[in-house]
């Protein structure tokens, strides 16, 4: 062994920095660094309550014995989320006294934190284009610990799964992946902007009848999840769980603030988004998740089970690309919903922009989630760094 020098520790800054096989020494101490800053945060600054009386509401219901969807309600109004999420704070619930033990509560999203936090540093570290710096940029997000520890909302938990999919399908894992993509699902259904390409990436990885055993997977995971609703109100639970209709309050929205209530809420408004979503979803489906062949060939090629490796980077970045197309063009976007897309945001910007842009982007995406109420100003900023991300996504996936 090497012995320890001066100049050898005057260069350890720039090998933990740059160095690929010094990652996981990084990913280590901003590990360390967060346990004690989440445990700050938990002890210093004021909880703050928003949605867990109600998720303790709702979930009381069900554990006195009600099945219909339509009768579970809270402070905030009806239950809107899919069995996953009633079975998940179920448990906190007894876990926390009924839910009155907020810091215990706080602590167990601690946990869920850090977990979250070595997931995304697992797929992080699987990828060849990335330098070991960028993932200092995933533990600088004011808005996160706050989503986390001193609001403990569902999104998170969702995110944890679905990251853990991600994960599952570097190893090529796909039964597991599948597993953790409906359990993902059943908690919140956001994780559904990730299933065109999920599926993509299974139907070239795996081949045709291979991806429809696996869909049917999630299918079943859904409704054996989902029974107890299903079998006694089924159209009360498939109404509430997964309402695609749905129109958020327009005063807690951070995106298009630019536009008046009246237009936001219309259904014309909608359907322009619905529209400008699936036409540029369809492009980079032909254009860049084709890989540069005919989508015919594609799909006949799964259908004939020729299958083909797809590298680490490129299932990460089709994954996160996927996802970020659904929050570009979302009709309303609440400060909890920045924990959908927070944690891809540094390999999307690696993927997108020039690097003199990356950081001041990240930064001005960041400061556009923290300033409450949201004002013309930021949502026209939000605006402008998720649409210069989404064309350097397209112009690069091109080239």
């Amino acid at each position: 062994m090497a012995p320890i020098t001066v100049r050898r520790l005057a260069r350890l800054p720039l090998q933990l920095l740059f160095n690929r096989e010094y990652f996981w020494y990084l990913a280590s101490l901003l590990l360390i660094g967060e346990s004690v800053l989440n445990f700050l945060i938990i002890n210093k600054v004021a909880y703050t309550e928003i949605d867990w009386i109600a998720y303790m509401q709702e979930v009381k219901g069900y554990l006195d014995g009600e099945r219909d969807y339509l009768q579970l309600r809270g402070d905030t109004g009806p239950l809107v989320y899919p069995a996953g999420f009633v079975y998940i704070y179920s448990f906190l619930y007894y876990i926390t006294d009924h839910g009155k033990n907020i810091r215990l509560a706080q602590y167990l999203f601690e946990g869920l934190y850090l977990a979250t936090q070595f997931v995304v540093f697992v797929i992080y570290s699987k990828s060849k284009k990335l330098p070991p710096y960028s993932i200092i940029l995933l533990c600088l997000s004011k808005r996160l610990h706050s989503i986390f520890v001193l609001r403990c909302f569902n999104d998170p938990v969702a995110m944890f799964f679905m990251y853990s999919c991600i994960l599952a399908m570097l190893h090529r894992r796909w039964f597991f992946s599948s597993v953790l993509f409906s359990v993902a699902v059943s908690i919140k259904m956001n994780v559904l902007l990730f299933f065109p390409a999920f599926g993509i990436l299974l139907w070239q990885s795996i081949g045709a009848w291979m991806t429809l055993f696996y869909l049917m997977v999630i299918v079943v995971i859904q409704a054996g999840l989902a029974y107890p609703f299903l079998s006694t109100y089924p159209h009360s639970y498939l109404g509430r769980a997964f309402e695609f209709s749905r129109v958020f309050d327009y005063q807690w929205t951070v995106n298009w603030r630019m536009i008046d209530e009246k237009s936001f809420i219309s259904p014309e408004f909608a359907n322009a988004l619905l529209t400008g979503h699936a036409v540029t979803l369809l492009v980079f489906v032909v254009m860049v998740w084709s890989k540069g062949t005919v989508l015919i060939k594609v799909f006949i090629d799964g259908l004939r089970n020729r299958t083909r490796k797809i590298p680490a980077d490129e299932i990460i970045l089709t994954l996160f690309t996927s996802n970020f197309m659904g929050i570009v063009f979302a009709r309303s976007l609440h400060y909890q919903f920045y924990s959908w897309y927070f944690h891809s945001l540094p390999f999307l910007l690696w993927n997108s922009v020039p690097m003199y842009l990356r950081v001041g982007i990240f930064i001005a995406i960041e400061n556009c989630w923290l300033t409450f109420p949201s004002t013309m100003t930021s949502s026209w900023t939000l605006l402008g760094c998720h649409s210069l991300i989404l064309i350097g996504l397209l112009v690069n996936g091109l080239s």
